[in-house]
Order: C-alpha cells, then structure tokens, then sequence
C-alpha cells in the first residue's frame, strides 16, 4: 500500500515540513525556504494527478483504445513555477529591506523593536 501510492507520502511529507517551518520559525529566510517547500509539494501532487498509467500525449490516432493524458496540470504548474519563482524573488528582496531598516532578519527582533518605538 505505501509504495502504491509514494507520491503522495512525498506530497504530504514535504507539505507538513513547508508548513512547519512557516509556522515554527522566526527566521524570515527560513520562513521562505519554508514557503517554497509547501509550494514545491504543491506543484508535485499536481503534476503526479495529470499522468495516468500508460497514457500518451493527446494526439488524435485512429485508434479507439488509446487512453491520453490530461497535459493542462502540467501547463498550469508551468505558470506556477513562474508565479512562485516571482513571488520568492520578492519575498527575498522584501527580507533585505527589512534588514537593512531593522539590522535583523529574526521576526521577534522586529516586532521587539517595533513595540520599543511605540
């Protein structure tokens, strides 16, 4: 039964770490490097819903007993990974400023700092 279905013990091992790490830590890098393992696992268990077991690409032959595979997951993960790579990219650029403005990276430095100004 577990190898049956691996992908999805994959899916779920690497979208529970993802989201353990955004939620434990208070490192914003490492809240990223979170983020981006919950989006991978979200991309993998796409992308392992579009194959189908012995099915080709949906090119039309004349024959009726061909079984096609769905390609419009993996066009959508294709714009995902676009999307994410975009979205960690700012997110990075998001985490210098704040270290520039605050000389930390830490979440509870931050919010400490920003409740001594108040």
């Amino acid at each position: 039964m577990f190898f049956d279905h691996f992908n999805y013990w994959i899916f779920v091992i690497l979208f529970v770490i993802g989201l353990y790490t955004v939620m434990s830590r208070s490192n914003l890098i490492k809240k990223m490097i979170g983020l981006s393992l919950f989006q991978i696992s979200v991309f993998l268990f796409y992308i392992t819903m579009g194959k189908i077991e012995g099915g080709t690409a949906p090119i039309l032959i004349d024959k009726p007993d061909v079984i096609y595979s769905n390609p419009l997951p993996h066009v959508l993960i294709l714009t995902a990974i676009v999307v994410g790579i975009a979205t960690t990219a700012l997110g990075l650029a998001l985490v210098v400023r704040i270290k520039e403005s605050f000389g930390s990276i830490d979440e509870d430095e931050i919010l400490s700092q920003e409740d001594a100004a108040k």
